[in-house]
């Protein structure tokens, strides 16, 4: 049986769609196939790693890659992380099911590295309880069908 396949979108593909992407991975990885992209590729985010670490969950070896290279590709969801890449996001060819999620940009965030490092935490906890909510509704649909 093939695994649906879900792309999370933003707009460096430095922080928000890495850290979702890696929740996914860890929690329902044996269930999809997962990537994330950027419609702008940079680097992923040192706080974006860090912030993931506490969690138990590796960003390291994670690279910033753009949207180019994963759109010839059929995706069952792509997900935009951001309201920049949600409106920049291209139509997927086939049956693609586009979904947003509006998260604040935690690389915009100001203060002391500690408070920078909390506006991480923040954004990083609010996508763990979103793709939660996500897979909770998935797994009802799945077992509907």
């Amino acid at each position: 049986m093939t695994r649906p396949r879900v792309l999370f979108l933003c707009t460096h593909n430095s922080a928000r769609s890495q850290m979702a992407e890696g929740f996914l991975r860890a929690l329902a990885g044996e269930r999809f196939d997962v990537a994330s992209a950027g419609t702008e590729a940079t680097r992923v985010h040192p706080l974006a790693i860090r912030a993931m670490e506490e969690v138990g969950i590796d960003l390291s070896g994670h690279t910033s890659k753009t949207i180019d290279v994963f759109f010839s590709q059929p995706w069952d969801y792509v997900i935009t992380v951001c309201d920049s890449a949600n409106e920049r996001c291209p139509m997927f060819p086939g049956g693609t099911t586009r979904i947003h999620w509006s998260f604040g940009d935690p690389s915009q965030a100001t203060g002391t590295d500690a408070d920078r490092l909390e506006t991480f935490r923040r954004i990083r906890d609010e996508i763990l309880t979103r793709l939660r909510q996500w897979l909770a509704g998935e797994r009802r649909s799945s077992s509907d069908a």
